[in-house]
Protein backbone atom coordinates (compact mmCIF):
# COMPACT_ATOMS: atom_id res chain seq x y z
CA UNK A 1 0.00 0.00 0.00
CA UNK A 2 1.57 3.26 -1.03
CA UNK A 3 1.05 6.45 0.85
CA UNK A 4 0.29 9.60 -1.02
CA UNK A 5 1.44 13.04 -0.02
CA UNK A 6 -1.46 14.73 1.68
CA UNK A 7 -0.92 18.22 2.96
CA UNK A 8 -3.39 19.89 5.20
CA UNK A 9 -4.84 23.14 3.82
CA UNK A 10 -3.29 25.20 6.62
CA UNK A 11 0.16 23.72 5.95
CA UNK A 12 -0.17 24.41 2.22
CA UNK A 13 -1.18 27.99 2.89
CA UNK A 14 1.76 28.48 5.24
CA UNK A 15 4.20 27.15 2.64
CA UNK A 16 2.72 29.41 -0.04
CA UNK A 17 2.91 32.50 2.18
CA UNK A 18 6.48 31.83 3.28
CA UNK A 19 7.59 31.19 -0.30
CA UNK A 20 5.93 34.41 -1.43
CA UNK A 21 7.55 36.45 1.33
CA UNK A 22 11.00 35.00 0.63
CA UNK A 23 10.65 35.55 -3.14
CA UNK A 24 9.53 39.13 -2.52
CA UNK A 25 12.52 39.76 -0.26
CA UNK A 26 14.81 38.58 -3.03
CA UNK A 27 13.08 40.46 -5.83
CA UNK A 28 12.66 43.83 -4.10
CA UNK A 29 16.33 44.83 -4.64
CA UNK A 30 15.79 44.31 -8.37
CA UNK A 31 13.47 47.29 -8.40
CA UNK A 32 16.50 49.50 -7.80
CA UNK A 33 17.60 48.65 -11.31
CA UNK A 34 14.67 50.59 -12.71
CA UNK A 35 15.04 53.69 -10.53
CA UNK A 36 18.01 55.27 -12.28
CA UNK A 37 17.07 58.94 -11.91
CA UNK A 38 17.05 60.02 -8.25
CA UNK A 39 15.25 63.32 -8.91
CA UNK A 40 11.55 63.10 -9.72
CA UNK A 41 10.20 65.23 -12.53
CA UNK A 42 6.72 66.72 -12.52
CA UNK A 43 4.15 65.01 -14.72
CA UNK A 44 2.99 66.55 -17.99
CA UNK A 45 -0.56 67.06 -16.76
CA UNK A 46 0.54 68.54 -13.42
CA UNK A 47 2.27 71.65 -14.74
CA UNK A 48 0.65 74.63 -16.40
CA UNK A 49 2.49 76.61 -19.11
CA UNK A 50 3.44 79.26 -16.52
CA UNK A 51 4.88 76.56 -14.25
CA UNK A 52 6.83 75.08 -17.14
CA UNK A 53 8.25 78.48 -18.03
CA UNK A 54 9.27 79.16 -14.41
CA UNK A 55 10.86 75.70 -14.21
CA UNK A 56 12.82 76.32 -17.41
CA UNK A 57 14.06 79.67 -16.08
CA UNK A 58 15.09 78.06 -12.79
CA UNK A 59 16.99 75.30 -14.58
CA UNK A 60 18.76 77.81 -16.83
CA UNK A 61 19.70 79.95 -13.83
CA UNK A 62 20.99 76.92 -11.91
CA UNK A 63 23.05 75.79 -14.90
CA UNK A 64 24.55 79.29 -15.31
CA UNK A 65 25.38 79.49 -11.59
CA UNK A 66 27.00 76.04 -11.72
CA UNK A 67 29.11 76.99 -14.75
CA UNK A 68 30.24 80.19 -13.06
CA UNK A 69 31.23 78.27 -9.91
CA UNK A 70 33.18 75.72 -11.98
CA UNK A 71 34.94 78.51 -13.86
CA UNK A 72 35.92 80.16 -10.55
CA UNK A 73 37.25 76.86 -9.17
CA UNK A 74 39.22 76.22 -12.35
CA UNK A 75 40.71 79.71 -12.25
CA UNK A 76 41.72 79.29 -8.61
CA UNK A 77 43.26 75.90 -9.33
CA UNK A 78 45.17 77.39 -12.29
CA UNK A 79 46.55 80.16 -10.06
CA UNK A 80 47.46 77.79 -7.23
CA UNK A 81 48.95 74.91 -9.18
CA UNK A 82 49.99 76.50 -12.44
CA UNK A 83 49.23 73.28 -14.32
CA UNK A 84 46.22 72.55 -16.46
CA UNK A 85 44.72 69.36 -15.04
CA UNK A 86 41.86 67.57 -16.76
CA UNK A 87 38.49 68.24 -15.14
CA UNK A 88 37.62 64.56 -14.78
CA UNK A 89 35.38 62.05 -16.46
CA UNK A 90 35.98 61.61 -20.16
CA UNK A 91 38.38 64.57 -20.22
CA UNK A 92 40.66 62.63 -17.87
CA UNK A 93 40.59 59.55 -20.09
CA UNK A 94 37.89 57.65 -18.24
CA UNK A 95 35.48 55.68 -20.36
CA UNK A 96 31.79 56.60 -20.09
CA UNK A 97 29.83 54.34 -17.77
CA UNK A 98 27.74 51.60 -19.36
CA UNK A 99 25.63 50.72 -16.33
CA UNK A 100 22.41 48.96 -17.28
CA UNK A 101 21.97 47.08 -13.96
CA UNK A 102 21.71 43.65 -15.53
CA UNK A 103 23.86 42.28 -12.72
CA UNK A 104 21.22 43.22 -10.17
CA UNK A 105 18.47 41.57 -12.19
CA UNK A 106 20.49 38.40 -12.83
CA UNK A 107 21.47 38.16 -9.16
CA UNK A 108 17.89 38.52 -7.98
CA UNK A 109 16.63 35.93 -10.46
CA UNK A 110 19.40 33.52 -9.46
CA UNK A 111 18.59 33.99 -5.78
CA UNK A 112 14.89 33.33 -6.39
CA UNK A 113 15.70 30.14 -8.30
CA UNK A 114 18.06 28.95 -5.56
CA UNK A 115 15.41 29.63 -2.94
CA UNK A 116 12.80 27.72 -4.93
CA UNK A 117 15.20 24.79 -5.37
CA UNK A 118 16.05 24.73 -1.67
CA UNK A 119 12.37 24.83 -0.76
CA UNK A 120 11.63 21.93 -3.08
CA UNK A 121 14.50 19.94 -1.58
CA UNK A 122 13.28 20.54 1.97
CA UNK A 123 9.70 19.56 1.10
CA UNK A 124 10.88 16.35 -0.55
CA UNK A 125 13.01 15.45 2.48
CA UNK A 126 10.06 16.01 4.78
CA UNK A 127 7.76 13.81 2.72
CA UNK A 128 10.40 11.08 2.55
CA UNK A 129 10.87 11.25 6.32
CA UNK A 130 7.12 10.94 6.85
CA UNK A 131 6.94 7.87 4.60
CA UNK A 132 9.85 6.16 6.36
CA UNK A 133 8.48 6.66 9.85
Amino acid sequence: MSRRLTLRPLSTLRIAVLTGVAAGALLVPATAAFATDPTPTPGASDATPADKEALAKKKAEDARTLKEAEARKAAEAQKAGGKDFPRGGVAAGEAPAQDDNTGTLIGSATGALLLAGAGTYVLRRRTTARRDS
